[in-house]
């Protein structure tokens, strides 16, 4: 679909005398490749732990993600200068027909747009949510575009600039969702932590486990698609060694089978505070 897309703007960009939809298709050719490197990293995030990467190879996601969103911000670069030189040039009006291309992008990529965001969200990916708003972006561009071209075909040789214009403040709005992009990508390779609502969720289940009296810390990192769990849980301090070790194995099962995309969880026990006598 991307290359189709991208053909159809730059064709109708040189045939059409659209400086904006020429742009356009400058953001669609960063998406051809940007889908590339999203299959390539969900496919590498999916490989199974080996001795090199004990812990699998989630990363993979969030670094490419993050080539996603840098290529966001080079395309709107590129868009930018372009436009930028471009606008204080005596120019022609562009073709009416290049806003009919434009509208069926838009149809096109808001659609593709809404897909690709329920399966990130199904599955709690940073780089299909990248890819997902990289669509989003791209309508953008069109919508700009399509307001600058109506505003060239109306305006008369007075605002045949318009076009330009449109095409920066397309480019402004891709590099501000690359730049957005790019800090969630950051995070998950710092290891950030996941939203408040995750972390209480494996407190609540692992405190309902029958011999944890309290959860006194819980560290949730992700990795890739998947969640890892560091948990603290207290415990009576008089039970023996094997029935802490039941109960710590009994936190994990119950946490791994409820929390969705809980990987492993790492549960380290102590004794409960002992209260002293009045």
């Amino acid at each position: 679909m991307n290359v189709v897309l991208t053909a159809a703007k730059y064709a109708a960009g040189f045939l059409g005398g659209s400086h904006a939809l020429i742009a356009d298709g400058v953001e669609s050719s960063a998406d051809i490749l940007s889908s590339l490197v999203v299959w390539r990293g969900v496919t590498v995030a999916h490989e199974p732990p080996d001795p090199e990467h004990p812990y699998g190879h989630g990363k993979a996601e969030p670094m490419a993600a993050a080539a996603v969103s840098i290529m966001m911000l080079l395309a709107a670069i590129a868009i930018i200068a372009k436009s930028a030189a471009q606008l204080t040039r005596p120019r022609g009006r562009p073709e009416p027909f290049t806003l009919l291309v434009l509208i069926a992008v838009i149809v096109i990529k808001e659609g593709l747009f809404r897909f690709v965001s329920r399966e990130a969200d199904s599955v709690q990916s940073s780089v299909v949510h990248a890819d997902a708003w990289h669509h989003r972006s791209d309508a953008i561009t069109s919508l700009a575009a399509a307001v600058g071209i109506t505003l060239a075909l109306l305006g008369g040789p007075t605002f045949a600039f318009a076009d330009d214009g449109a095409a920066i403040i397309a480019g402004a709005i891709v590099a501000w969702n690359g730049w957005r992009m790019t800090r969630v990508a950051a995070n998950e390779l710092m290891d950030a932590a996941p939203s408040n609502a995750v972390v209480a969720n494996v407190r609540m289940v692992a405190s309902t486990v029958p011999g944890v009296n309290a959860v006194e810390k819980c560290r949730v990192r992700k990795m890739g698609f998947q969640y890892f769990v560091d948990i603290h849980i207290e415990v009576d301090p008089a039970i023996t060694v094997a029935r802490g070790h039941q109960i710590a194995h009994d936190v994990k099962d119950k946490v791994t089978a409820t929390v969705p995309h809980v990987s492993d969880v790492l549960v380290h026990v102590e004794p409960s505070k002992i209260q002293p006598l009045p």
